[in-house]
């Protein structure tokens, strides 16, 4: 909305864009305004990048801090594809689809939605926590009054299942027989187990599943809503790091429950549910994910050195290079890492003195290499510890003993 300036008027015919004032307190993102009470919503836009990279807000000034709270709502609301959001520790996040993206839209809440100073951290990277093998021991939880037990396991989903999850080809409302179906002709599953799947993670649409694996469990159903809210608890902050989990198939192996309804209640189960995940995971390798460019760089031939140099110091590789017909120019395209991205542009256009062109949209996530997580001598472990840091926990992770309780 570019528009001069602005004037009142009294109708406008269909298939304009017009400014409404004086709504915005009852619409978060999107919404549908209509004077039809059976009128349906109109869909909301799917876009397809994510918002990866966050910085956190703070202002220079506490008597400030109002008008941040008031400026993040109204940017929340100009912008589809920004996530703004408050953490356990306080602080104000600004999620964005990139560097470049997440920086003008800090500016437009600098000068025009908060405006007052800021103070605006480095961009953090989001991660996901996933599992890259099978549980090594089945994980069993003990329930705070020591009278129920869940055993579990966990073990990673192929990919192909997790995208066709996040697309919405696979999801939480699809009728559980069709769905069942789908996962045993295209994904291999047992069809048992896929009739089974309790739910999705987090959120109820994430790319982690909950499955019943078990046989005759008396009063199983009764503890079915508290044990998904455990894992829905579980999925949004995993062990590792509390970020959330990606592509992990949960199995309830077994149930032992109390006689009694009173000593199976949610606050029994609910955290007993979380502790056994937690352990499940612990157990299966746990490993982090990191979230991945594609990068397409237009650049003429004598200037394709400096841009292979620049990736290769930034752990990209190039997968497709062709020359455009009839142009000098050279079109290539490669993965880069998001956390090595930062400050890429100028790197790139430094290399080839400003010929080249990059663009780059969010494409996949890989497994984050160099050890293990829990290690925190390996690079991936100081990563973790980092995290941990900013979010204020303990840095050291938990090991499993914490969670997994002896018969």
């Amino acid at each position: 909305m570019m528009g001069g300036k602005v004037e009142p008027i009294d109708d406008m015919p269909a298939g304009n864009i017009v400014g409404l004032v004086g709504i915005d307190q009852f619409l978060l993102k999107s919404g549908t305004l209509t004077t039809s009470e059976t009128a349906h919503n109109l869909k909301v836009m799917k876009f397809s990048v994510s918002p990866v990279v966050q910085r956190s807000v703070q202002v220079k000034n506490a008597q400030d801090l109002p008008k941040l709270v008031e400026g993040l709502k109204r940017l929340s609301k100009s912008d589809p594809c920004v996530l703004t959001m408050t953490s356990e520790s306080g602080e104000h996040v600004v999620a964005g689809a990139g560097e470049l993206h997440l920086e003008i839209c800090l500016k437009d809440l600098e000068e025009d939605h908060a405006g007052v100073p800021l103070i605006i951290s480095d961009p953090v990277v989001q991660y996901r926590e996933t599992v890259t093998a099978k549980s090594s021991i089945t994980a069993l939880s003990k329930s705070p009054n020591k009278h129920n037990r869940l055993y579990m396991v966990a073990e990673p989903i192929e990919e192909e299942l997790s995208l066709a999850i996040e697309a919405g080809k696979v999801s939480a409302r699809d009728d559980f027989k069709a769905r069942a179906r789908v996962l045993a002709d295209d994904f291999g599953w047992d069809v048992t187990d896929a009739r089974k799947i309790w739910t999705f993670g987090p959120d109820g649409t994430g790319a982690n599943l909950l499955v019943d694996q078990t046989k005759a469990v008396q009063y199983l159903n009764e503890i079915k809503d508290s044990v998904v809210s455990g894992f829905q608890w579980a999925t949004r902050e995993g062990p590792v790091a509390e970020e959330p989990m990606r592509s992990c198939r949960f199995n309830i192996l077994d149930v032992t429950l109390h006689a009694d309804a009173i000593h199976r209640g949610g606050g029994q189960i609910i955290p007993t549910a979380r502790r056994v995940l937690y352990a499940a995971s612990l157990l299966a390798e746990p490993a982090l994910l990191e979230p991945v460019y594609l990068v397409e760089i237009q650049v003429p031939e004598q200037a394709m050195g400096g841009v292979y140099g620049v990736l290769t110091r930034r752990r990209g590789h190039v997968f497709s290079e062709e020359q455009r017909p009839g142009t000098p120019l050279f079109n290539i395209k490669a993965y880069l890492p998001i956390l090595e991205s930062f400050g890429f542009n100028g790197d790139l256009r430094q290399a080839t003195s400003g010929q080249a062109f990059p663009q780059s949209v969010f494409d996949h996530w890989q497994i984050l290499p160099g050890g293990s997580p829990l290690d925190s001598t390996t690079k991936v472990g100081q990563i973790v510890t980092t995290m941990r840091k900013r979010k204020g926990v303990k840095e050291l992770v938990p090991g499993v003993e914490n969670y997994y309780d002896k018969l």
